[in-house]
């Protein structure tokens, strides 16, 4: 087995996929080590997941497992993506042509995020990350998502970046954040809303 260390970084540049070497700050490199941060952040999630207990309703356990199971294919369209944006040919090429991509499908996320919120009261507040455990990962994540598709929308100014991949991103937040409620109202976890800050009567604060 081929060792995992190979020196070739070691000058600070990598291989993008078609042989051409790039420094490791170069957009490209930048994006997809983004998407790798995510999916990392994912893979937490699903572990989290996957210690905590099954809720006690039928209904909920399934949707947790569904949800696990989503998941994890997301995570593997998430690597399909990475390898897009280390791609430049392939990436020019269907950002070109405005083709969609293979696999990131934002109408599938659609169609997941509208199943779970037809199982959740309605959001009249904003709420603040927390919960059980997997879904304040799964907050997380969808922080790093927006991050992620933020510097792809900066990058995409000066490199091909296949619209595709910008909706995909916007839309995952979008369905991480959706499932992080339904998770905890799976679990019974009371969502925490945001207090304004408003001083009181004596000139101190009121939470």
């Amino acid at each position: 087995m081929a060792r995992i260390y190979t020196r070739t970084g070691d000058g600070g540049e990598t291989s993008l996929i078609g042989g051409r070497r790039a420094p490791k700050a170069d957009a490209r490199v930048d994006l997809y080590g983004e998407v790798d941060e995510l999916n990392s952040h994912l893979g937490l999630a699903v572990a989290l997941l996957g210690d905590a207990p099954p809720p006690a309703a039928p209904r909920d356990a399934a949707a947790a497992l569904e949800l696990r199971r989503e998941l994890t294919a997301i995570q593997s369209r998430l690597f399909d993506l990475g390898a897009l944006l280390a791609d430049p040919e392939r990436s020019e090429t269907l950002a070109r042509e405005g083709a969609p991509v293979p696999g990131l499908d934002e109408a599938e996320l659609e169609r997941a995020i509208d199943r779970m919120e037809a199982d959740l009261a309605p959001l009249r507040r904003f709420i603040l990350p927390g919960g059980i455990p997997a879904a304040a990962a799964l907050h997380i994540a969808r922080t790093v998502c927006r991050r992620a598709e933020r510097r792809t929308v900066a990058a995409a100014r000066d490199i091909a970046v296949p619209g595709a991949v910008i909706r995909y991103l916007n839309r995952l937040s979008d369905y991480l954040f959706v499932a992080a409620r339904r998770l905890d109202a799976a679990h019974g976890a009371p969502e925490t809303v945001w207090v304004p800050y408003a001083p009181d009567d004596e000139g101190g604060s009121r939470t």
